[in-house]
């Protein structure tokens, strides 16, 4: 009995995907920002990196309700950085597009992902060198009344690893 489930057990693991591996990435020597909520200063540190952004911002965002977020992107935008976003369709339908709609309405390419349940991502990538993430949405709240963690990590190889994801999720995603 006792080789028969080893067996079993073999043979489950010898069926299960390794396509879902997590991608190993050193980080040595580099200095990773932390920032925590309520009233950290994860806001003004993701508006100060998107400000020094001077080719291209890439954004995939479950909700943004945070002007100061957004106004920085438009600013980016305006001095001639490159800036995508791409929202979670069923969140940015619930709020009736109003993110979606302003920046649109500034020029910057706004894709909807409905592939998923939730596209629950909160990244920014700064010039493919620097990945802001966490679980800080790009609200208000985030900043003044959630318990939230920010990461802000200066590495092309990382950066590199969530621009490709980036770029997966766009293929699938419809332009608003």
């Amino acid at each position: 009995m006792k080789r028969l489930v080893f067996c079993f057990v073999l043979v489950c693991l010898a069926l299960m995907p390794f396509g879902t591996a997590a991608t190993d990435i050193h980080l040595d020597n580099t200095v990773v920002k932390v920032y925590f909520s309520p009233d950290g200063g994860a806001l003004k540190a993701i508006t100060r990196q998107i400000d020094l952004a001077v080719r291209e911002i890439l954004v995939q965002s479950y909700v943004m309700t945070s002007k100061p977020v957004e106004s920085a992107l438009i600013s980016a935008h305006r001095r001639g950085v490159h800036v995508e976003v791409i929202f979670d369709r069923n969140e940015q339908k619930e709020r009736k597009y109003v993110t979606s709609k302003r920046l649109k309405a500034r020029g910057i390419a706004v894709w909807l992902d409905d592939r998923h349940a939730c596209s629950h991502n909160k990244i920014i990538i700064i010039d493919r060198q620097t990945v802001v993430t966490g679980s800080f949405n790009f609200t208000y709240a985030a900043e003044a009344r959630n318990a939230e963690n920010l990461l802000i990590i200066p590495s092309t190889d990382l950066a590199g690893l969530y621009t490709d994801n980036f770029l997966v999720h766009r293929k699938h995603s419809v332009r608003y």
